[in-house]
């Protein structure tokens, strides 16, 4: 069945896709720039791949505004488990949208900072390229505000998943472990960044949900059975 026919198949492209620019943006351009503790090495990667680290801006921006269709997908797929529900997963997803917009101007402004604009000489290199791992420290931190609303919006959605009747209800339990491992992640780094690293390693069997549930989408699809009215009007309740 094609996906224009089956809206899980669909969503499922879709998350596929913009994971696809989020893993870049969040993965590997970091991964390769970025040298932890090291503002002068940092500063240099980013000035000798200059396009790679704007590659890594425009695709988180584009991977989030798409997440917004992959919201919209997922509400068109679920919305008769139980509409309310669907709508609060839509807008935790929108509400984290403009966090991570707006915390793309913290990578911005490290580049200004390594290209060193004229109105900045009278900043010493060593100067600018603190200042410019400030800005990737505050990008990081903004990421992590961010990842308390990527949790949230997994319960309503494993909610959805686990009464769906038509997607297994094991995806359902992983996506809400995920959601917890999301959120556990955000507050660990603001409250005890020192573990950060060990909560994140302990979370990742966990992240996996997501994985899970967007390849089923895209190999199984999904497609939510006809509802007469009766049905309906319980599952807007």
């Amino acid at each position: 069945m094609s996906s224009t026919m089956n809206p899980g198949r669909f969503a499922g492209l879709l998350y596929v896709v913009t994971s696809i620019f989020g893993f870049f943006a969040m993965g590997y351009a970091p991964g390769k720039l970025i040298v932890h503790g090291n503002a002068a090495a940092t500063a240099n990667n980013i000035a000798a791949s200059e396009t790679l680290f704007r590659l890594g801006i425009a695709a988180q921006l584009i991977g989030m505004a798409g997440f917004i269709f992959v919201a919209l997908a997922l509400y068109n797929l679920l919305k008769g488990v139980n509409r309310p529900q669907a709508s609060l997963m839509v807008t935790l997803i929108v509400v984290s949208v403009p966090i991570a917009f707006l915390n793309e101007l913290n990578s911005i402004a490290a580049l200004v900072l390594v290209r060193g604009a004229d109105f900045l000489s009278i900043f010493e290199k060593p100067q600018r390229d603190a200042l410019a791992m400030l800005f990737l420290n505050l990008h990081h931190h903004g990421l992590v505000v961010a990842e308390i609303f990527w949790g949230l919006w997994l319960f309503p959605l494993a909610l959805l998943v686990y009464r769906s009747r038509f997607l297994p209800r094991f995806l359902g339990v992983w996506l809400a472990l995920a959601g917890f491992a999301w959120v556990i992640l955000s507050l660990a780094s603001i409250l005890f960044p020192e573990v950060q690293d060990k909560v994140y390693a302990y979370s990742q069997s966990a992240f996996f949900g997501e994985i899970a549930f967007m390849l089923w989408l895209v190999i199984k699809g999904a497609k939510p059975p006809a509802l007469d009215a009766t049905a309906l009007s319980s599952a807007g309740g």
